[in-house]
């Protein structure tokens, strides 16, 4: 069996098209994934979507629903998160993605986000053990959730901050300057300190920032992986990072503050910070295969 999710973000649009791998329970084969890099400014998702942006998600939606049904899925789930939760008339953007998709797009709450990513990035890790935090990194958003494997979660928390959020506010230089940085740290701070993260034995990282940093950090982002990857990115303009990370230039301009934010949570969770294998789109594939098999 094979299911599909699409995930539109505040910064991307993505598709996977997976099936569950017969030698590892819990764990999914990638047939195919695709990202569109449409980025929603903090402006935009308060005062409304201006109709290119618009057009260009829808693009993007149709382009990779369509691939999706080329790879013969047998079900298929587009999601939409804080890009669009509270945006100005998203009942009618809601409706054109619905029709670029030729499904209905359902809008996530923070709490199904959470659970989402946490059954994502913990289905291939043994039941029982210590205690995890997941950690989803998006644009406007950031979802914490913290759990067992095998148990699922048992405390969550939504910061009303993302990459691009935290960007938007403090980093208006290209590179940012040490102050920017400082401000966005203490942003950051606050934010994973008001919603009171509880400690744990690792914390793993998924989302778009996350997955991008791979390629600066490896595996694990520890706090002097970091503070390379701090000193690589704002030392240098964007287009040149991005060049030598071949990775989009505004996802480029988005990594400081993503890398600070996950500092914080992993010193908030007093834990190691791995980068995850699986997220919010893994979960919702395992959510669609699971009914395909019990239907």
């Amino acid at each position: 069996m094979r299911a599909a999710c699409i995930d539109i973000g505040s910064n991307t649009t993505r598709l996977l098209v997976a099936e569950s791998d017969p030698r590892r329970p819990g764990a999914l084969l990638e047939v195919a994934a695709h990202r569109a890099f449409v980025r929603l400014t903090a402006q935009e998702r308060r005062h409304g979507v201006p109709a290119e942006k618009v057009q260009a998600i829808a693009d993007a939606v149709a382009e990779q629903a369509l691939a999706a049904r080329a790879h013969r899925v047998e079900a298929l789930r587009v999601v939409a998160t804080a890009a669009l939760r509270e945006a100005p008339g998203r009942d009618a953007l809601i409706d054109r993605l619905s029709a670029a998709a030729g499904v209905p797009v359902e809008v996530l709450s923070s709490e199904e986000e959470a659970r989402l990513a946490f059954a994502g990035a913990t289905a291939t890790l043994p039941p029982g053990g210590g205690s995890v935090v997941v950690a989803d990194v998006g644009g406007g958003s950031t979802e914490l959730a913290v759990g067992t494997p095998g148990e699922g979660v048992r405390w969550w928390a939504s910061l009303p901050i993302g990459s691009g959020a935290l960007a938007d506010a403090h980093l208006h230089d290209d590179p940012p300057s040490a102050a920017q940085l400082a401000a966005a740290r203490a942003d950051a701070r606050a934010a994973v300190a008001a919603a009171g993260c509880p400690q744990a034995d690792v914390a793993w990282a998924v989302g778009g920032s996350a997955t991008s940093l791979r390629r600066l950090c490896g595996p694990q982002l520890s706090a002097a992986s970091i503070d390379a990857a701090l000193g690589r990115l704002a030392g240098r303009p964007a287009f040149e990072a991005a060049l030598d990370l071949e990775l989009h230039v505004e996802r480029v301009r988005l990594l400081p503050a993503g890398l600070v934010l996950l500092a914080e949570i992993a010193r908030a969770a007093d834990c190691a910070l791995q980068v995850g294998g699986g997220g919010l789109r893994e979960g919702i594939v395992l959510d669609l295969l699971a009914e395909l098999r019990y239907t």
